[in-house]
C-alpha cells in the first residue's frame, strides 16, 4: 500500500487530564507517515506543557500555540499549515484505535476516494457501543452519498469531522474552512462544503474512533452552546437546500431536509 503523508489535527482546550491518552493513541498508530498538529487554543491548565513535552520526544509533532478563539479557529490554523495529502481530525478528549489511520488510508488509496467515513465507538463510562450507518463496500458517487445522508440528516456519523479522512488538496483548492462565526454545527457545515466538491466516497464499517461521551467533551460542549439554534439551523438549511438543488435531489428529499430543522444531533 502507498503511504502518503497524513496530517492529524488535534485542537486542544483545557483537556490536560485526557490529553496524554489522545496523543499516545495517535503516536502509536500502525501507520507511520504522520504529521501531528497539536493546536493549543489558549488553555489555562497544563495542556500546553504536555504538548511541548510530546513535541520534544516525537519529531512528527508540531505545536501551534494560539490565544483562545474556539475550535473552528484552531482547526483552521492547522488546516492552513497541513502538508499531508490527507487530513484527519481528532478531538483531544477522544482517542484512536491502533490501526485507525492505516485503515482509513487503505480505503482512500485503494478506492481513489475523496472521503472515507468510518463507524465509531461511543464510550460512556464503562459502556462501549458501535455506531454508524453505511454498510456498503462499494464506492459511492456524490449523488449516492447525498441520498444516504438523507436517511440520518442530523446524525453524528455524517455531521462530525472526527470519523472521516479528507483530501487536503480539495480543501485547499476550494478554500474550505470551519466557520468561526458558528459555535454549533460548524463540523456539519464544513462537511456540506466538502461534499460539494468530493466525487468518490467510501465507508469503513470497522469502528476506529473512540468518542468519549461526557458532559465536558468537546463535541458535547459545542452542542450545548446553541446561542441561536434556530438562526444557525436556518443558515445551514439554506446551504443544505442549495447543495441538493444543485444535485437535482431537492424535490425528492424536501421533507427530509425540512426534518433537519427540528432534528436533534444524534450520536447513536
Amino acid at each position: 500500500m502507498q503511504t502518503p503523508l497524513v496530517s492529524i489535527v488535534i485542537p486542544i482546550y483545557n483537556t490536560a487530564t485526557d490529553l496524554a491518552r489522545c496523543i499516545e493513541s495517535v503516536r502509536r498508530q500502525t501507520y507511520p507517515n504522520l504529521e501531528i498538529l497539536l493546536v493549543n487554543d489558549g488553555s489555562s491548565d497544563t495542556s500546553l506543557p504536555i504538548c511541548q513535552m510530546y513535541a520534544r520526544v516525537d519529531g512528527r509533532i508540531a505545536v501551534l500555540n494560539r490565544p483562545n478563539a474556539g475550535v473552528s479557529a484552531a482547526r483552521n490554523a492547522a488546516i492552513a499549515q497541513a502538508k499531508g495529502e490527507f487530513l484527519q481530525f481528532v478531538d483531544s478528549d477522544d482517542y484512536l484505535a491502533p490501526q485507525a489511520t492505516e485503515k482509513l488510508v487503505e480505503k482512500a488509496v485503494g478506492n481513489q476516494c475523496d472521503l472515507v467515513i468510518s463507524h465509531y465507538y461511543r464510550v460512556r463510562g464503562e459502556a462501549v457501543t458501535v455506531h454508524g450507518f453505511l454498510e456498503t463496500d462499494r464506492v459511492l458517487s456524490q449523488e449516492e452519498f447525498a441520498r444516504h445522508l438523507m436517511d440520518e440528516p442530523a446524525s453524528f456519523y455524517y455531521g462530525v469531522m472526527w470519523n472521516k479522512l479528507y483530501r487536503t488538496g480539495l480543501i485547499h483548492t476550494h478554500d474550505i474552512r470551519c466557520s468561526e462565526e458558528l459555535n454549533w454545527s460548524e463540523d456539519f457545515l464544513f462537511n456540506l462544503h466538502y461534499i460539494r466538491y468530493a466525487q468518490r466516497f467510501c465507508a469503513l464499517r470497522e469502528p476506529v474512533y473512540y468518542y468519549v461521551k461526557n458532559k465536558h467533551s468537546l463535541t458535547a460542549s459545542q452542542i450545548k452552546k446553541p446561542v441561536s439554534v434556530i438562526s444557525t439551523k436556518l443558515n445551514l438549511f439554506a446551504y443544505y437546500k442549495e447543495l441538493y438543488t444543485r444535485l437535482g435531489l431537492y424535490e425528492t428529499y424536501k421533507l427530509q431536509i425540512h426534518k433537519y430543522l427540528i432534528a436533534v444531533a444524534e450520536d447513536g
